[in-house]
C-alpha cells in the first residue's frame, strides 16, 4: 500500500509545483466532487443535495449535539400516542419568493409525499394517517400506530403551497425559507446569503488534484471532504491556505447481495470482513480523525453500541470460513463503486487485500447515475457506499427491516431476518445493533474524519461531523487582511 501511495503523491507533486495563484472575486467559489442531483427536498437521496437543500430550506425539526430533537420552525404537543400537534414559531418565515409561510405549506409539503412512489423518502411517513392545517399556525399529525420518535422525521424543507400545486419544478428552481437563496444553475449552482446579499459559487471538480490545483490557484476559494490524505497535507504546507479538521459521523460500508448464492451465506460474508485491514487503511489512507465504525450510528449517539466486538484482519481466519462454506479460491466477486478517485482508490485497496485471504475482487466503477440505480435495483453483488448525515435509530428499519426492500426502504440488500424485525418493531436498539452485526449484511468500515481547506481572509466555516456544509451560513471574507490569521 505504501509503495501505491508514494507513487501517486510523486505524480501529485510534479504537477502543483507549477501552480501561481489568480486573483479572487467577490463570490466565495466552493469545489464540490460532486454537484448535487435534486434540489427538491422530498427527493433528492444524494449527499450533495440533501447538504444544499438544508441551507436553501426550513425543516419543522433539528437536531441537538446528541441528535435528540429539537424544535426549529415548530415547537409540539403529543396529545395521544398517535396524534401531535406542530406550531409554528415566531416570526414565520417567508419563502424567496416572497410569501408567507402557514401551517397550509407544511401540509401541502406533506401530503405531497404520502402516496406510494411519490418520493423515495415516502417509506419514512407512510404511517401518517392525516395531515390538516388547525389554523394558519397549527399543524396536526395522526398516525397509524404508536410512534413516540414521530417529531425527529419531520425534517424535510417545508415547501410554498402554491407552487407544489402549480406543479412547479424545485429540483431545478428551489424555492425554500432557508438562509441561501437559489440564484441560478446553468453551470455551477449559484446560491445567495439572505442576510448580506453574499453569493456562492457551487462548482463541481471531480477530480481531487484538479481540485486542490484549483484551490491553490485561486480559482476557488475552499473544499470541504472528498481528498485523499495526501492531497490534505500538501494543503497544509501551502501558506496561502488554511485547513481544519474534525471527527466524523458519516458511515462507509460495504454491502451485499443477500440473494446472491455466494453471500448468501453467512461465513462468506464473515470471511470478506476478516480478509480487510481496516486499521491500516484509515491508518495510511483517510484524513485525519477517521476511526473504525461498528455500526451505522457512532457510538456517542444516544442510541449508538459501544459494545460491538470488531471483525479483525485475520486472512487466514477469512481462508478457513471459505473453505468451511464449501468455496473454492480464489472467491471470485464484483465489487461496484463510483468513478471518484478515493472511491477507486480505497477498492484497489481492498482488492489487493483480499487477494490474500483467496478472494479474487473484480471493480467495476461507474458514473454515480449508473452506480445508484444498479444498487437500487439490486443489480450488485457487493458495493461500498456511506450513510451521511443520519440522526435517528429509525436508519435501521430504513436500511434493514424486511419490509423496507425497495422501492419501499433502503434494504438494498434484501435482507429478511424475522428477529432483527422483531427488535427494531420493539425499537430494541442495542439488540438490533448486536443482531445487524452478527447477520452482517454490512461490513462496517468506518467514520471518515470531516475537514475544510480554504484560503486566508476566510474566516468563520464551522465544521459539522456529518459533512454539512452550514459552515457556508456564517463564513466571511476579509480581503484586507489575507494573512491576519
Amino acid at each position: 500500500m505504501r509503495k501505491y501511495l508514494s507513487a501517486w503523491w510523486l505524480g501529485l507533486a510534479l504537477v502543483l509545483s507549477s501552480c501561481t495563484p489568480s486573483a479572487p472575486d467577490s463570490a466565495v467559489h466552493m469545489g464540490l466532487a460532486q454537484a448535487p442531483v435534486n434540489l427538491d427536498p422530498r427527493m433528492a437521496t444524494d449527499a450533495a443535495s440533501a447538504r444544499v437543500n438544508r441551507l436553501l430550506y426550513q425543516a419543522l425539526v433539528r437536531f441537538d449535539a446528541h441528535a435528540r430533537p429539537q424544535p426549529a420552525l415548530a415547537d409540539w404537543q403529543q396529545l395521544a400516542s398517535d396524534h401531535y400537534r406542530f406550531h409554528l414559531l415566531k416570526p414565520v418565515p417567508r419563502f424567496h419568493d416572497g410569501s408567507a409561510m402557514t401551517a397550509h405549506d407544511v401540509v401541502a409539503t406533506y401530503d405531497s409525499m404520502l402516496k406510494p412512489g411519490a418520493s423515495p423518502l415516502a417509506a419514512e411517513f407512510s404511517h401518517i394517517r392525516k395531515v390538516w392545517a388547525v389554523d394558519d399556525d397549527t399543524v396536526d399529525f395522526t398516525l397509524d400506530a404508536a410512534d413516540p420518535e414521530f417529531p425527529a422525521r419531520l425534517i424535510i424543507g417545508v415547501l410554498p403551497a402554491h407552487l407544489i400545486a402549480a406543479g412547479h419544478d424545485f429540483s431545478r428552481q428551489p424555492v425554500g425559507s432557508g438562509p441561501l437563496a437559489f440564484v441560478s444553475w446553468r453551470g455551477p449552482l449559484v446560491l445567495q446569503r439572505g442576510s448580506d446579499g453574499q453569493r456562492y459559487v457551487l462548482e463541481e471538480v471531480k477530480d481531487p488534484t484538479v481540485r486542490v490545483l484549483k484551490l491553490v490557484r485561486g480559482e476557488i476559494d475552499l473544499l470541504a471532504g472528498d481528498l485523499p490524505p495526501e492531497l490534505l497535507v500538501y494543503l497544509q504546507q501551502q501558506t496561502a491556505l488554511k485547513v481544519e479538521h474534525t471527527q466524523g459521523a458519516n458511515f462507509s460500508y460495504i454491502g451485499f447481495n443477500l440473494q446472491d448464492p455466494l453471500l448468501a451465506n453467512p461465513k462468506v460474508r464473515q470471511a470478506i470482513a476478516h480478509a480487510i485491514d481496516r486499521p491500516a487503511i484509515v491508518r495510511l489512507a483517510l484524513v485525519p480523525d477517521s476511526r473504525l465504525a461498528g455500526a451505522i450510528l457512532p457510538p456517542e449517539h444516544w442510541a449508538g453500541n459501544a459494545s460491538l466486538t470488531p471483525y479483525a484482519h485475520d486472512p487466514a481466519l477469512a481462508r478457513k470460513l471459505l473453505q468451511e462454506a464449501g468455496v473454492s479460491l480464489p472467491l471470485r466477486l464484483v465489487y461496484k463503486t463510483s468513478t471518484d478517485a478515493q472511491r477507486v482508490r480505497l477498492a484497489t485497496i481492498l482488492q489487493a487485500q483480499m487477494r490474500e485471504a483467496g478472494i479474487e475482487l473484480q471493480i467495476r466503477s461507474l458514473d454515480w447515475g449508473t452506480f445508484f440505480d444498479d444498487i437500487r435495483q439490486g443489480h450488485f453483488q457487493m458495493y461500498s457506499l456511506n450513510w451521511v448525515g443520519i440522526r435517528t435509530p429509525d436508519i435501521y428499519r430504513l436500511a434493514f427491516h424486511s419490509a423496507s426492500v425497495p422501492p419501499l426502504g433502503a434494504n438494498r440488500g434484501r435482507l429478511h431476518d424475522a428477529g432483527l424485525d422483531a427488535l427494531i418493531d420493539r425499537r430494541n436498539w442495542p439488540g438490533a445493533t448486536q443482531r445487524i452485526h452478527a447477520l452482517l449484511p454490512y461490513v462496517p468500515l468506518w467514520y471518515e474524519g470531516q475537514f475544510v481547506a480554504m484560503r486566508r481572509g476566510l474566516y468563520h466555516y464551522t465544521l459539522a461531523a456529518d459533512g454539512n456544509w452550514d459552515g457556508l451560513i456564517t463564513v466571511t471574507r476579509n480581503s484586507t487582511n489575507d494573512h491576519a490569521d
